[in-house]
């Protein structure tokens, strides 16, 4: 970890070369260092007053300086400067080492050891050589400097530098220029460098190899190759460079960098080879990477034998990209990435950071101002209102292999399928994944339920939109947890036998400008016309369906959460903002697309690309859609093309809106005025086969105004709950799946609050009226227990054949009465009684091939809270013709109820 740069009110160094503030140092008499001024045709300045032992340590360090007697003019001027360099720093340098630890680390040991700086190691004058221990010399750079200022305290820990030997004999080669051009200095400084491993590291050239380093704050640097290590010289702005005579750049080479208190070694970032292959980047040009989580965001990794972790992001249009994190204090400056190339990919690869650090991309605009964004690919984020990205690599063991080996074995429309659908942060307020893992399981269970919905999961800063406003994609809310803690939610589910539906959010995003919103400073994931980004409704922005890399953002992010979350459905929320180009836009607020239409091209082919890839990849995941309108072929295959032209978006299911709205607004009438409304329950049987519908009671319904469930219905207390009981026995009779929003299920009474969540209270059995909420409860599990075991309820939903009415327009009666058939044609006979009042010896047609019916469930039981009228024993057939059927029986049904009977 590269320790935080020093305040203005830190210590002081003394000396020419003295560390100071960043403004300090721009305004200082000094400017910048003889490499950034390439002043080696000009006058140096007189060095200071030596005392004898440095006087000592010149004569030494030069020999004599014979070299120096021989060299004329300006060259030997600058010669002496250097040397005079030389020996100031191993004087200045005396008792100070640089720590030798692990990668990451930081020491601070006290030694008596002496750090030998670059210069001394490069033997005679400026511009001679001395070989080290290992036979590697360092050549001094051809531009002098100032003296340097006495080094920091004496650390602790110690990395011994190599032992000298004397230089061989002969004239000395001409030094190779080390420090980084001017071009190059600037745009790494401004954060504006494409290509910054092509400047840093090392490099061959004349005379050797080529050291560079950037670590700001940092008092010294020297590089280690082998066993050799030798001082890089400072050259200003964090800046550090020096020329060992090798013949080949080094396959690794590690830097020792010296801070105020610290000492830090690592590998250099800038000797790394690009950790994303060729072939990552080929897919993400085409839009087709399906595991894109794989190849962009930070990917703890081992490279080149290194552990460390690389960090990827796509900004096509940024002038620069560096990393800021908790490793560097937030100064991006030493962590610049490069482009690849036309990918519009940035890359780096930093050694010796891992789990749990903290980031972010800096992005410089064409406009040249910067940016701090949150990775798009995250797969960890901090808790909102935070922002920071964090490293994560999961170590979750998954315990599920039994559910997930089964899911496949049957499609969801043919099988029961009872949904839970469930706020986490609100279901138990206060509870974690795990903790919520101890109890929603074997609760769901308990009632019946075939699986939960989860509201959204991604990360989302503001609560109040329950997730349907995301920011962090690829990263489960920290609010409840890591994502390790919300794998271990899902696997407890599964090993409850509970499959987990997930509501996923492509539809559009926030515009905190620290997430996806021009994300590198022109339009990127929203559509580059405002009019086809902005979101009339949510003032959020629409995402580009029509460029691939943003098809392709979202396709694997579907992909994602079932393959690493091992997510069972996902529920997409507004598709109908997506479909339609004039979505709750006026006339001249919308253009047509290519054939004059308002279809939206683009979302139609995403929806398809989407579910193909999602149902190819993962057997037994379904895909469901909460789309509101009437467009054809919704959950039609993608291959099927259908009367408008277009192929089917490819859903597994899709949600009854029309269903939800009809039959609530008839529930919500008093029984004397059903009459009127009876044709809006039966409406939704004209069709029901369109599609494979599910029938949703969802929290959309339960809040903002239109009260819970039970507070819908008319009439006194005993009148709703009754009402709600039937309601609920004809939504778990008729063709489709159910879904019912958490609370509803015993009757809550208020609407639905994410800052409280369900009202438990109301089953504390000291509650005077616990009772009355019970039963609604019970019926719900007896509901779904019922349901499990009767086929003919769920084995022929989208079959036509499945389903016959008995009395469809009894509407003077408030009765609804049909039977559901199973694949062999079993038979089970569903009657809905929606007025206040018994009616005795009700006759309806039946089949004539059965010999005798019997209730399996009534709504009116007392112990749900019911009258307890009841058809106790086998009711048998009469040769009596009624509704065109040639026998008919004859029922006594309960006030305001619902009665399911089978063969006897």
């Amino acid at each position: 970890m590269t320790p935080r740069p020093p305040s203005e009110d830190s210590p002081k160094k003394t000396g020419a070369n003295a560390r100071k503030p960043a403004a300090a140092e721009k305004a200082a008499d000094g400017k910048r260092t003889a490499a950034a001024k390439k002043a080696a045709g000009k006058k140096t300045t007189a060095a200071p007053k030596r005392s004898a032992e440095e006087k000592a340590a010149v004569k030494k360090a030069a020999g004599g300086a014979p070299a120096a007697k021989k060299a004329t003019g300006k060259k030997a001027a600058a010669r002496k400067s250097a040397v005079v360099k030389a020996a100031a720093t191993k004087t200045a340098a005396a008792g100070t080492t640089a720590a030798r630890t692990p990668a990451g680390k930081t020491a601070a040991k006290k030694t008596a050891d002496k750090k030998v700086p670059a210069q001394k190691r490069a033997g005679g004058t400026g511009a001679g050589r001395r070989s080290d221990r290992a036979g590697v010399s360092v050549a001094a750079p051809r531009t002098p400097e100032p003296a340097s200022a006495p080094g920091p305290e004496p650390t602790s820990a110690q990395v011994p530098a190599p032992a000298q030997v004397p230089a061989p004999a002969g004239p000395p080669e001409p030094p190779a220029f080390a420090g980084v051009e001017p071009d190059d200095r600037e745009r790494l400084l401004n954060g504006t460098h494409h290509d910054p491993h092509g400047v840093l590291g090392a490099h061959v050239v004349p005379g050797g190899v080529a050291f560079r380093a950037l670590r700001p704050y940092a008092l010294a640097v020297s590089v280690v190759v082998g066993e050799t290590r030798a001082e890089l010289r400072d050259d200003g702005d964090g800046f550090f460079s020096g020329v060992l005579p090798l013949r080949e750049v080094p396959s690794h080479h590690r830097l020792v960098v010296t801070y105020e208190s610290v000492v830090q070694e690592t590998e250099d970032a800038y000797g790394f080879l690009p950790a994303i292959g060729d072939f990552d980047l080929h897919l993400l040009g085409e839009g087709r990477h399906e595991q894109l989580w794989k190849a962009l965001g930070a990917q703890p990794m081992v490279h080149q034998g290194v552990t460390g972790t690389r960090f990827t992001v796509w900004a096509p249009n940024a002038r620069g990209v560096r990393v800021a994190g908790t490793f560097n204090y937030w100064d991006a400056t030493g962590y610049p990435m490069r482009s690849l190339g036309s990918s519009g990919v940035w890359e780096l690869f930093v050694p010796a950071i891992g789990e749990g650090e903290l980031y972010k991309f800096e992005i410089t605009r064409a406009d040249g101002s910067k940016t701090l964004r949150a990775d798009p690919m995250a797969r960890r984020t901090e808790v909102p209102p935070s922002t920071s990205s964090i490293i994560e690599a999961s170590h979750h063991e998954w315990r599920d292999e039994e559910w997930m080996s089964a899911r496949a074995r049957r499609p969801a429309h043919e099988a029961p399928f009872s949904v839970y659908e469930v706020h986490l942060p609100s279901w138990r307020p206060g509870l974690t994944y795990r903790q919520l893992a101890e109890q929603l399981p074997a609760y769901v269970a308990d009632l019946g339920f075939t699986h939960v919905e989860l509201m959204p999961v991604a990360e989302h800063p503001f609560g109040g939109s329950w997730g349907y406003q995301v920011t962090g994609f690829y990263a489960p809310t920290a609010r409840l947890g890591t994502p390790d803690d919300f794998k271990y939610l899902v696997d407890a589910l599964h090993r409850a036998g509970i499959g987990v539906l997930m509501d996923w959010v492509p539809a559009h995003f926030p515009r905190d400008d620290w997430a996806l919103a021009e994300f590198d400073g022109r339009p990127l994931y929203e559509h580059a016309d405002p009019l086809r980004a902005a979101h009339p409704d949510w003032g959020t922005l629409e995402f580009d369906y029509g460029r691939r890399e943003v098809r392709n953002f979202l396709v694997a992010n579907a992909v994602y959460w079932c393959e690493e979350f091992h997510i069972d459905g996902l529920r997409v929320d507004a598709v109908a903002s997506m479909l339609y180009l004039d979505y709750s836009r006026e006339p001249g607020q919308w253009t047509p697309n290519e054939h004059g239409g308002r279809e939206n091209l683009d979302a139609v082919a995403f929806l398809q690309e989407m579910n193909a890839t999602v149902y190819r990849r993962n057997p037994g995941v379904v895909t469901i859609a909460e789309e509101s309108t009437a467009w054809d072929g919704v959950t039609r295959a993608t291959h099927h093309t259908g009367p408008g032209g277009f192929g089917g978006l490819g859903f597994g299911l899709k949600w009854n809106m029309g269903w939800m709205h009809d039959s609530l607004d008839y529930a919500q009438h008093e029984p004397v005025h059903r009459r009127y409304h009876h044709d809006e329950m039966t409406f939704s049987m004209v069709y029901a086969y369109s599609e494979n519908y599910v029938l949703p009671i969802s929290h959309d319904e339960v809040v903002h105004g239109k009260r819970s469930l039970v507070s819908k219905m008319p009439g006194d207390w005993w009148q709703q709950r009754a009402t709600t009981r039937a309601y609920l026995g004809f939504m778990w009779a008729h063709p489709g799946k159910q879904l019912l929003f958490m609370g509803q299920e015993f009757a809550q009474g208020a609407e639905w609050s994410e800052a409280h969540g369900p009202d438990w209270w109301l089953l504390d059995p000291a509650y005077g009226a616990e009772a009355d909420h019970r039963g609604v409860r019970d019926l719900v599990r007896d509901l779904n227990t019922v349901y499990q075991g009767e086929p003919a309820l769920w084995e022929r939903d989208t079959d036509p054949s499945g389903f016959a009415w008995i009395a469809g327009d009894a509407a003077e009666d408030n009765v609804f009465a049909f039977l559901r058939y199973d694949a062999d044609g079993s038979p089970l006979l569903a009657v809905s009684h929606f007025a206040p009042v018994v009616r005795h010896d009700y006759r309806l047609g039946v089949p004539d091939d059965v010999p005798a019916w019997h209730e399996v469930l009534n709504t009116d039981l007392a112990r749900y809270g019911g009258s307890d009228v009841t058809n106790p024993h086998p009711v048998k057939p009469e040769p009596q013709g009624a509704h065109g059927r040639p026998a008919s029986i004859r029922l006594t049904l309960p006030p305001l109820s619902t009665v399911w009977l089978r063969p006897a």
